[in-house]
């Protein structure tokens, strides 16, 4: 795969100079992504297609590639960085194997208690300072897209921390989410995205969660028999590009690509709780799988399990930076 990423990105660099020289020629974006197209992530993309090649008459084309038909979770970064792909939008996750671990805060359990929390980090100084640190591995970070506030989900009931104990539980790639796993008692399993379907299927894993529009879209209820309106966790992205294709961009382009990138992302923000809601309502009605929502008491108690990961993730996220998100948001979920 490496050798393939580097023949690309040389045939990427070397073609560079022609795409700029020639007006005639559009410019062409690889916008590269995980999830299906009819996910909040997925219509943002093609909401950012639509707008770019207005915004720029066609002096731009983005192609859009959903669903891992280019890369999976794990290759995708390092095709952008070698510039195979223009475009990415990986969940804030992703950034933590990558080096820059103060992503890794999003990933803390009710670290937000709803979007107007969130919102107030990335769209404030908290979260530019965190896309400004992408810069130096070769990525320019561009926007926040939300997904939405994760569920748990598995074969069997999930309404208190002990039903955890001993579940294999599927996570993206992340310390604080491994943690947050052990935390209930559970064996966190890091798994592709494109892989889990086939993974919870098969008994390989027990469990995992998601937002619901992933869940739905991924037809992941069809093998999970129970969920769990948890609100545990954050799921978002962020829409970044290779730093040397976009700082090469004329300034015009880059301009009309701003716009509809601001158009795009108050778009998928707008969508994301709407998708999610719809996909709950789909997956109660599917039948196939039983939706509980947890009571005051019960979440609570999901709260004081998974308060710890906040002081354990400290050294590694950063303390400065998690107090820095309560004073943003005005909510500390130890006390």
């Amino acid at each position: 795969m490496k050798k393939t990423l580097f023949t690309l990105a040389t045939a990427v660099v070397l073609g560079l100079s022609s795409l700029y020289a020639y007006a005639a020629d559009p410019i062409v974006i690889k916008f590269s992504h995980v999830v299906a197209p009819d996910t909040p992530k997925g219509k943002a993309a093609e909401k950012f297609k639509q707008l770019a090649e207005e915004k720029t008459k066609g002096t731009v084309k983005v192609e859009v590639f959903p669903n891992s038909t280019l890369y999976k979770d794990k290759e995708e970064m390092e095709a952008l960085q070698m510039g195979a792909v223009q475009m990415l939008a990986p969940s804030l996750a992703k950034f933590g194997p990558l080096g820059v671990k103060e992503f890794e805060a999003f990933d803390l359990p009710y670290i937000f208690r709803n979007y107007e929390d969130l919102h107030k980090v990335t769209q404030g100084e908290v979260g530019a300072s965190l896309l400004a640190k992408l810069e130096a591995k070769g990525v320019k970070g561009l926007a926040y897209w939300d997904n939405g506030f994760k569920i748990m989900s598995a074969n069997k009931p999930l309404k208190a921390p002990d039903d955890f104990k001993g579940l294999k539980m599927r996570i993206q790639s992340s310390k604080v989410l491994e943690a947050e796993m052990r935390a209930l008692g559970a064996n966190p399993q890091v798994l592709p995205f494109s892989e889990t379907y086939q993974a919870l299927q098969t008994g390989v894993v027990d469990g995992t969660e998601n937002p619901p529009s992933n869940l739905y879209t991924q037809k992941m209820h069809e093998v999970q028999k129970n969920a769990s309106l948890t609100n545990h966790g954050y799921l978002g992205y962020a829409v970044i590009a290779n730093k040397a294709f976009w700082d090469k961009l004329p300034e015009d382009v880059r301009k009309s690509l701003d716009e509809a990138l601001k158009e795009s992302t108050d778009f998928a923000n707008q969508i994301a709780k709407e998708e999610n809601d719809k996909a709950l309502e789909a997956v109660k009605a599917s039948g196939k799988t039983e939706v509980y929502q947890p009571t005051e008491d019960e979440l609570k108690a999901m709260q004081k399990a998974l308060a710890p990961v906040h002081a354990e993730m400290a050294d590694r996220i950063g303390k400065d930076l998690i107090t820095s998100i309560y004073t943003a948001t005005g909510f500390d979920p130890a006390k």
